[in-house]
């Protein structure tokens, strides 16, 4: 059975700068063996598979791959899967958003613009935040090779993706960091935790610069990370890092793995945490799934 796909840029105008997301467009009958296998097979920070929804508030349901696990969120995915949908006519917008049903529930998705000017932004599901305890901060020092700004203590916020974030002093710092991956993993699976996501303040306004890592999961560096930049705010609003009633920036990241991506966050006065940018799709391609034969036959 032939199956269409598209492999979508997200956080870029410009293709191979930000993030790509491998999109199953029609992914009815593949059984939980066979998305682990193309999600493994795409080797992509993450594969995604659309699926009709189960609820009549949702527009598609998603399911979201590692090459290593299933995520119950991810935001590079989510805002990539709405922008295949919306161009493989998929999925149409309700009053201008889109509602994903996924694994930590309902995610809304609002779509401003056409073509190549459309921007997605996606609502950060609900977050958790909890105290990483003194003696792992620590042991997060000794992984990054780096002290971080122990006045904005580093914390496990979960936002369906689990991320251990921490601040370093100055982007310099943070940019020139090579953290030993396999302590990395470890620290992860100890809490549970889908990766390690650092930033650094910019020297513009509330700018900043973000890595993500995700060992753990066969991610050693995620070029571009929704759901981390939406974690960084989270983390920025519980440590009073940022001003009263809400704030917006501009996140950048990948530049230690030549990408060069931008991300839109918004801190809203509700406590709301969106995010948001651009997305560039590659041709539609089709596979085809033969036991454990993959013929690929990519429309370029």
């Amino acid at each position: 059975m032939r199956r269409a796909y598209a492999v979508v840029d997200v956080f870029t105008e410009r293709p191979l700068l930000g993030n790509p997301v491998a999109v199953v467009l029609d992914a009815e009958g593949l059984d939980d063996a066979a998305m682990r296998a193309i999600a493994r097979w795409t080797n992509l920070s993450e594969t995604t598979f659309l699926l009709p929804p189960r609820t009549p508030e949702a527009d598609y349901r998603l399911r979201i791959f590692t090459p290593g696990s299933e995520l119950p969120f991810a935001g590079h995915p989510t805002l990539g899967s709405a922008h295949a949908a919306l161009e493989a006519g998929r999925a149409r917008p309700r009053g201008g958003r889109l509602v994903q049903e996924c694994g930590v529930g309902l995610v809304e998705v609002v779509a401003d613009g056409e073509g190549p000017a459309r921007r997605l932004t996606l609502t950060l599901p609900p977050a958790k935040v909890t105290d990483l305890p003194a003696a792992e901060v620590a042991e997060l020092e000794a992984v990054l090779g780096h002290a971080v700004v122990r006045e904005a203590a580093p914390a496990i916020v979960d936002v369906g993706a689990v991320w251990l974030v921490a601040q370093v002093p100055g982007v310099e710092a943070l940019l020139a960091l090579r953290p030993d991956l396999a302590r990395c993993a470890a620290l992860e699976r100890r809490h549970g935790a889908t990766g390690v996501t650092v930033f650094a303040e910019g020297g513009a306004a509330l700018d900043v610069e973000v890595r993500s890592f995700a060992p753990s999961d066969g991610i050693d560096e995620d070029p571009v990370c929704g759901s981390g930049n939406g974690s960084v705010a989270v983390f920025r609003a519980s440590r009073r890092r940022l001003p009263p009633g809400g704030a917006r920036w501009q996140a950048t990241q990948g530049r230690c793995l030549g990408r060069d991506g931008r991300v839109a966050v918004a801190v809203e006065p509700s406590g709301a945490v969106r995010v948001g940018g651009a997305c560039v799709t590659w041709p539609v391609t089709s596979f085809t799934r033969t036991g454990k034969l993959m013929v690929v036959s990519r429309g370029l």
